[in-house]
């Protein structure tokens, strides 16, 4: 038997305007999606915002259906537009916030495993690395790679 360890290396900051400017207006862009939420049954607003390699940023937002689970995450919504509308571009960075009422969360904002999964997909075709910010009001957290936030990707097919 060996035993092995996985270690995750990320940055943290205290707020958005520490962040390298790039990644500050992803993360204003996230914020600003939220408004986008449709969220009448969990009462929590998700905003998520992606740059793509040609510069462009795509918002997207979580949106509830009574027939759950019809509805879908805020990160899938910005990955499966931009892949259906730009499906030549690699997508370079997300950006995830996270609250009720328009305030967000203290804690950083976390993707579900399934969105998960889809970045890693779209990080694997790209074939480029995508950074990942998920937003709190006390801490902001920078994952360099989806495999920071996913270890063992599911790519067995």
């Amino acid at each position: 038997m060996t035993e092995k360890e996985i270690n995750i290396r990320f940055r943290e900051y205290s707020t958005i305007e520490e962040l390298p400017e790039e990644d500050r207006e992803l993360a204003h862009a996230a914020v600003e999606a939220m408004k986008g939420s449709y969220a009448p049954y969990s009462k929590f607003n998700v905003g998520a915002a992606l740059r793509l390699s040609n510069g462009l940023i795509v918002k997207g937002a979580n949106q509830e259906n009574n027939a759950y689970p019809s509805g879908l995450c805020a990160e899938r919504t910005a990955m499966f537009w931009a892949g259906a509308n730009y499906p030549d571009e690699a997508m370079l960075s997300i950006a995830i916030a996270g609250g009720q009422g328009g305030q967000l969360e203290e804690s950083p904002a976390t993707p579900c495993g399934a969105c998960r999964q889809v970045m890693a997909q779209y990080q694997m075709k790209s074939g480029r690395p995508m950074s990942v910010i998920m937003i709190g009001s006390r801490h902001i957290w920078k994952f360099d790679r989806v495999d920071d936030i996913l270890p063992l990707i599911f790519d067995s097919i």
